[in-house]
């Protein structure tokens, strides 16, 4: 089937919603001895859990649970950054145990003292994550530096969009990194990319080599507040290209849903969006 073919949201959403059944289902399904296809294409789509603020752990696993999420960005509502050592392998045994992989933490914002950012360090390293999704300050890079070497764990700096006034899109992260540690790289948040008036799917391919997390969304076009979160497939973001160009780079790190609208109820927009993003995966080619 073309890649380019014509499907309704509908469809979209009702795919995906199959899609993420059926190995609940028939976890062996297969047609006349073939093996079902990855609905995903290899990427890794998952949820930040940034999406479930306003909840408990115990609620925000089973709302990932009912979504069928398998992976996710933990954060710090979820694991307070002055937990405990033993707190932190309480609460990834929790995750393993609903069987959900977390592959990041964050994002956790550090200024440029050395014990704050060590702290960070040795909180992702308790929690068994190997990246941190951090804000952290261009003067502590250097710093920053010594520690990803000396954890071995990767540092994804988030774009904030037009307001932030350090790293306000993926391209400035990208500037400012080049001589640095390989494992300091992004976590390029597609909103915010859009916002700053770059396309995000271009930046993805741009960043590819170091980029260690990503944020999707949607955000809202001339029918709504401009740039207000909304469900995927409702905005004005090309998701296909962004998803076009995480396959054709083999990204091989988180795809997290950010979802930002209804907090207090997300998990609707939450199935709707996730939805959204398995139906297009199920009718595009792995690149």
């Amino acid at each position: 089937m073309n890649e380019s073919f014509w499907i309704s949201r509908r469809g979209f959403v009702g795919a995906g919603f199959a899609l993420a059944m059926a190995p609940r289902l028939a976890p062996a399904f297969s047609v006349k001895g073939t093996p079902v296809v990855d609905a995903s294409r290899g990427l890794k789509l998952g949820v930040a859990t940034y999406s479930f603020l306003r909840f408990p752990l115990d609620k925000t696993l089973e709302g990932l649970r009912r979504v069928g999420v398998h992976q996710v960005s933990v954060k710090d509502a979820h694991l307070p950054l002055k937990s405990t050592a033993a707190e932190r392998r309480a609460v990834a045994g929790k995750f393993r145990a609903a069987g959900i992989t977390p592959m990041s933490c964050g994002v956790i914002t550090t200024g440029d003292d050395e014990a704050e950012i060590r702290r960070a360090f040795e909180y992702a390293r308790d929690f068994g994550v190997p990246t941190i999704v951090g804000k952290p300050t261009r003067k502590s890079l250097p710093l920053l530096d010594t520690l990803v070497k000396e954890f071995d764990i990767k540092l994804a700096i988030h774009n904030h969009g037009p307001e932030d006034k350090v790293w306000p899109s993926p391209l400035d992260v990208w500037e400012a990194i080049q001589g640095h540690d390989e494992r300091i790289g992004l976590c390029i948040d597609v909103g915010h990319t859009a916002r700053c008036k770059i396309d995000p799917a271009a930046a993805i391919r741009t960043c590819a080599p170091r980029l260690y997390d990503v944020h999707i969304k949607d955000i809202a076009g001339p029918n709504g507040k401009e740039d207000s979160a909304i469900e995927v497939g409702r905005g004005r973001l090309d998701e296909r290209a962004i998803l076009r160009a995480l396959l054709d780079i083999k990204y091989a790190h988180l795809v997290g849903l950010e979802y930002e609208k209804d907090m207090n109820d997300p998990l609707p927009g939450i199935a709707e969006s996730l939805g959204y993003l398995r139906g297009m995966l199920a009718g595009m080619t792995a690149g």
